[in-house]
């Protein structure tokens, strides 16, 4: 999908963005869609390791800003929005097994099970409205592809089984306007805040950042610097870790676009 197209999906509410994705007419990452509504990264789970894993995103709420949790087995999250059927209403989820993503499919009613557990998590995808507005580029929106994201060398703080890498998404910017940036995203702490980092990929253990371990490279032009904001991805290098027998995660850049206003979660604190 290129930047045109996008920018056509800007203009529609989260509910005519989810309608497109129930029927089946949309699959593409999500950045740039719905101006003014909240994203949300998502990890559903059995419900016997619920307990522990909202334990590890009240412990880790840089990359895990909890926006809602669902009931077992009940497929709305009325927390987030109407209407919503959390098995079709995303355009695409990885499939876990025993801590491997083993198949990739836009709708999840045929392991849909009695004991999960839905977690909704605020993704950066929220202030890159804000940043497009203050007329700040955002690479893979312009380039019509999905947002770099890289695993990192810095821990998270374990919680049960659940333990496992920082995630982190990469956006470039020259260093007047990085700065701009840091100041936008920094009002929506839900949406992950304030970058991690910047400068310097190896400072925080990345190896190679043309080889993001999700999501699409982008070009870094001659005087800008790489911006790190702790990624939503996160959970789901963690559920690798914790080989849990099952669970269900959003195709990282492919979120679920909820109800909630991002005027909403200006401003308020995560955890």
């Amino acid at each position: 999908m290129n930047s045109f197209e996008i920018s056509r999906l800007r203009t529609k509410s989260a509910a005519e963005v989810r309608a497109l994705i129930r029927t089946g007419e949309l699959d593409a990452p999500t950045a740039g869609m719905a101006d003014g509504f909240v994203q949300a990264n998502l990890a559903i789970i059995p419900k016997e390791f619920a307990a522990d894993f909202l334990a590890f995103c009240k412990a880790n709420p840089k990359p895990c800003p909890l926006l809602g949790v669902s009931e077992p087995g009940d497929p709305a999250l009325p927390a987030v929005a109407k209407d919503l059927d959390i098995r079709t209403d995303v355009c695409g989820y990885k499939i876990f097994k025993d801590g491997v993503a083993v198949e990739r499919v836009s709708d999840i009613s045929r392991v849909w099970r009695g004991d999960l557990v839905t977690f909704a998590l605020g993704c950066s995808f929220s202030f890159e409205h804000a940043l497009i507005d203050a007329g700040l580029p955002v690479r893979h929106i312009d380039c019509g592809c999905n947002v770099p994201m890289y695993k990192t060398g810095i821990a998270t703080t374990p919680r049960g089984r659940f333990a496992g890498p920082l995630v982190v998404s990469m956006r470039p910017f020259k260093p007047a306007d990085a700065i701009r940036a840091i100041c936008l995203s920094d009002r929506m702490p839900l949406a992950h805040g304030a970058p991690v980092h910047f400068g310097d990929p190896a400072g925080i253990g990345i190896r190679d950042i043309a080889q993001p371990e999700y999501g699409d490279a982008v070009p870094i032009e001659d005087g800008e610097v790489p911006v790190f904001w702790a990624c939503g991805v996160t959970p789901q290098a963690v559920l690798e870790k914790a080989g849990l027998p099952f669970a269900i995660a959003h195709d990282p850049g492919h979120m679920l676009i909820t109800d909630i206003r991002n005027a909403e979660i200006m401003g308020v604190a995560a955890g």
